[in-house]
Formats: structure tokens, C-alpha cells, sequence
């Protein structure tokens, strides 16, 4: 029987793998993003819907849809995400910080508060979380970003911990440097806070890492996928980490 998947930042980049990924398994998949012009290109098949993932009024409306079309969930993928401002800590500014932390913990919370409601109801479900490795180590000059991941690792374990009793298990992926747009992005700001060329940092990321390479988004989509299968059926309260191995999280060259 297919599962019924829901992924919030689903549109493009990890959350679209996710979806190709358990949609390639025969699953029903409905997706949310802010982006109108990367929902109106989500392949056919995929349900699309824009909501904005931190907005509790937006997200509380999207789910009661979910329970009149679908009836329940089976499946959560908690994966909005912002890269946040790049700066020195001195330099921060507090209303960049609370948006980082809105989208990465807010976005993370409110999807795993209305998907608990309906699992609760029916004794099922899988929760995954997208953190980072980022919320291992730290991440320089992206603190309100490593701050959000940390913490959604932490809300993880807790919603583990609450919702183990009722069929439900809740686990975290902490992808590394994933190649895209995003991660291109994300080079280009920290070379410049750096005083050094994108390449460079690219070249560092990948350096400190075993496997000397960077993720690609079906890596990630993998494990989602695993961690929603019966063949990880005992696994909850855990953090994967698909990232090559990171040896040296904040990498010179």
C-alpha cells in the first residue's frame, strides 16, 4: 500500500529529490514551497501546494486539506530551510538571525505539530527532519543557521521521545555540502567573508571531508526514503549523517 508523503520545501533541491524519490517507489506525494515558480515545474504526479513552512495559519490550513483529500499522513519530511545571513557573530544583524531561526526551527516545529495531531489519530507515522551537519559542529560566520539545525536535532529527539508511544518515529538527516544553486550560493557569500574566490571554498569543502567529495541531493533523498521503510522500522531518536564523513568542519586552503 503507498504511503502518503508529505515534504515541505519540496519544489527544488533536496525536497524535490525526496519527492522523485518516494513518488519512484510508487508512494502519493504532496509537496509545499514559498517558491510559485518552482511549484508550477514540480513533475506531474506530485501535488504541489504553496504555503509558507512558518507560518502557523498557512500550515494549519495546508494539513486540514491534507486530512480532507488524504484523510491522514504517513510520512512527514520537515525540510524547509534558509541559509541564513554569512557574518561574524560582532556583525549579526537580529532580524536576519530570527528569520534563519523561523524557517529552520519554527518551519521544523509547526510541520511536525500538525502532522502529530493526524498520526496520533491513526497509531503511525515517520517524521524525518532535515538538520545539517552543520548542527554537529558549528558552522562559522552561519550562526543563526548552525543554532536553528542544533536545535532541530534537539526538537527531534523530544518529538521522538513524545510521540514513540503512539506508532511514531522521528529521526534527523544532517546532509553535509549538498551540490546545487544553494550550496553555490552559499560559496560565493562565504568567500567573500573570507576574502577568498568560490572555488576555493568549494575546493575546502571538499578537502575536509574522507571521502573528498560533496553530496548530491539523491543521496539524501536515499536515506529519506530508508528511514520511511520498514527495514528501519526499530530506528527513531537518531541522526543520520550523509555527508562523505567530515574530518575538519571548518576547512582551509
Amino acid at each position: 500500500m503507498s504511503a502518503r508523503v508529505v515534504i515541505t520545501a519540496g519544489a527544488s533541491g533536496i525536497g524535490l529529490a525526496m519527492a522523485k524519490a518516494f513518488r519512484a517507489r510508487g508512494d502519493r506525494v504532496w509537496v509545499t514551497d514559498v517558491d510559485a515558480s518552482a511549484l508550477s515545474v514540480v513533475p506531474q504526479g506530485i501535488l504541489a501546494s504553496r504555503v509558507d513552512a512558518a507560518d502557523d495559519g498557512e500550515m494549519s490550513g495546508f494539513f486540514k486539506e491534507i486530512s480532507d483529500v488524504w484523510g491522514g499522513i504517513d510520512v512527514l519530511c520537515a525540510n524547509a530551510g534558509i541559509k541564513g545571513p554569512t557574518a561574524a557573530i560582532e556583525d549579526m544583524d537580529l532580524a536576519e538571525w530570527r528569520d534563519c531561526l523561523a524557517v529552520n526551527l519554527d518551519g521544523a516545529m509547526l510541520a511536525a505539530k500538525h502532522a502529530a495531531r493526524m498520526m496520533k489519530a491513526q497509531g503511525a507515522g515517520v517524521m524525518t527532519f532535515t538538520s545539517s551537519t552543520a548542527g554537529l559542529y558549528g558552522f562559522p560566520y552561519r550562526a543563526p543557521y548552525a543554532a536553528a539545525k542544533w536545535a532541530v536535532i534537539g526538537l527531534m529527539k523530544t518529538v521522538a521521545m513524545e510521540l514513540g508511544p503512539f506508532g511514531i518515529r522521528a529521526n534527523a538527516i544532517c546532509p553535509g555540502s549538498v551540490n546545487g544553486p544553494r550550496i553555490d550560493r552559499v560559496f560565493e557569500a562565504e568567500a567573500a567573508a573570507k576574502g577568498m574566490t568560490p572555488e576555493e571554498v568549494r575546493a575546502g569543502y571538499a578537502a575536509g571531508t574522507a571521502l573528498g567529495r560533496l553530496s548530491d541531493a539523491e543521496d539524501i533523498a536515499n536515506m529519506a526514503v530508508f528511514l520511511a521503510s520498514d527495514a528501519a522500522r526499530m530506528v527513531s531518536g537518531q541522526v543520520m549523517t550523509v555527508d562523505g564523513f567530515t574530518i575538519n568542519p571548518d576547512p582551509k586552503v
